[in-house]
């Protein structure tokens, strides 16, 4: 099997942060794997094309389990016992399969459609202030996309209102990092806030569901460790807004790019389930996966990926892979986008996604039916990105109306 030449990304388009998808579609055309240097300088290997990444999540060979099988210090700045980290996502079975099984009562179809009042309200109350600015502009992410997923998560969660906006700047430096020392404080605060919080949910447990994971017990007497219950708080809490955010945020511009869908759908409510699940297709809020471990050499497509590699599978490009989608480049609120990868695919599928799609479609009818005359209000190219190829969205998204 071949060993590829190392490809700086950058190099390959100076404009990958803001549109990366035809570096990947150049890639893809290429093979399906490629060793690959990030923006950040960071050396690891890519999986493109919609078959292969799928294949690739249900690889065992690509582990989650760095805290047992890898050196946690390739991927995060913190250290190999960090009780953050104890949660499903970084494990494979037995050990997720375990984890997911005790916190996935939680999240019925039932229970989640049971939140959607509460999420009307918090949305009809975040419109209210945000339109009566006298201005009749602002930015869309600061006072819409992200207050709402991340009030209903912390709600969700019981953690009280005045720590929210610590959580926004723990987990902004844990998806997408300032500085590995910003990174390593992050999750070291985190760790230290949510300790005590467990505390005093044992003592004076709620109705939240913080209180009933650190009470929940399987038939086999089974229950969440402390560090467990650390981890799993920080990945619902962090998983639980950054999709949320970045769907509306990423869905917006699609629209805002695409007036005639827009249009559509402003003309027709009833495509707006159809529409989501497009602009998920399209531009979804997760670029690629948390990062993998290569366990022992794995060939794929005619390539070697090194035992020991850091291994990330490309679900935007998927998403964009003619072999799947026709015209996949096209943005069309009518096409039928099942078959997407956006939360994953396979034991890691996000647990959250109902959610998501939830808060979503609730976010977007209202922002529509309340804004007829929603635009944006800035130069996209001008647009601040998340940095890394984790989450894909922008910090801020003006716009008027």
């Amino acid at each position: 099997m071949a060993v590829r030449p190392i490809v700086d990304l950058l190099q390959l388009s100076p404009d990958f942060v803001r549109d990366p998808y035809p570096v990947y579609a150049r890639l893809r055309a290429d093979g399906p794997v490629h060793h690959v240097r990030a923006p950040d300088g960071e050396e690891l290997w890519l999986v493109v094309g919609h078959e292969a990444c799928r294949t690739a999540f249900t690889d065992p060979r690509l582990s989650r389990a760095w805290m047992q099988s890898g050196d946690i210090g390739q991927i995060v700045n913190t250290d190999q016992d960090q009780p953050a980290l104890a949660h499903m996502l970084m494990s494979d079975p037995p050990d997720h399969t375990r984890l997911r099984r005790l916190v996935a009562r939680e999240f019925t179809p039932r229970r989640i459609e049971a939140l959607a009042p509460r999420i009307q309200q918090i949305t009809d109350e975040l419109l209210d202030t945000m339109l009566a600015a006298p201005e009749r502009r602002g930015d869309l992410i600061a006072s819409f996309a992200f207050p709402l997923p991340m009030t209903v998560i912390c709600e969700l969660l019981g953690v009280p209102g005045m720590d929210r906006e610590a959580f926004r700047r723990w987990s902004n430096e844990m998806v997408a990092r300032s500085s590995p020392e910003a990174e390593g404080l992050a999750y070291q605060e985190t760790t230290e806030y949510l300790r005590e919080l467990i505390v005093a949910k044992r003592s004076s447990p709620g109705e939240d569901l913080l209180s009933a994971m650190i009470h929940a017990v399987d038939e086999g007497g089974d229950r969440l460790s402390p560090n467990e219950l650390i981890g799993m708080s920080v990945l619902l809490l962090i998983a639980g807004h950054e999709t949320t955010v970045n769907l509306l945020g990423n869905g917006l511009r699609a629209l805002f790019a695409h007036p005639a869908q827009l249009a559509a759908l402003r003309a027709d409510p009833g495509l707006l389930d159809g529409a989501i699940e497009e602009m998920l297709r399209y531009d979804g809020p997760v670029e690629a996966c948390t990062d993998r471990l290569a366990l022992q050499d794995v060939g794929m497509g005619g390539t070697v990926i090194p035992a020991g590699s850091t291994v990330l599978i490309v679900m935007a490009d998927a998403d964009r892979d003619p072999a799947r989608f026709d015209d996949p480049d096209r943005f069309d609120i009518r096409r039928d986008a099942r078959g997407h990868i956006a939360f994953g695919h396979g034991l890691h599928y996000c647990l959250g996604a109902p959610l998501a799609r939830l808060e979503g479609r609730i976010a977007l009818r209202t922002l529509l039916e309340r804004c007829p005359d929603l635009a944006m209000d800035a130069d996209e190219a001008q647009l601040p990105w998340v940095p890394g190829l984790l989450i894909r969205g922008v910090r801020e998204l003006p716009v008027r109306w």
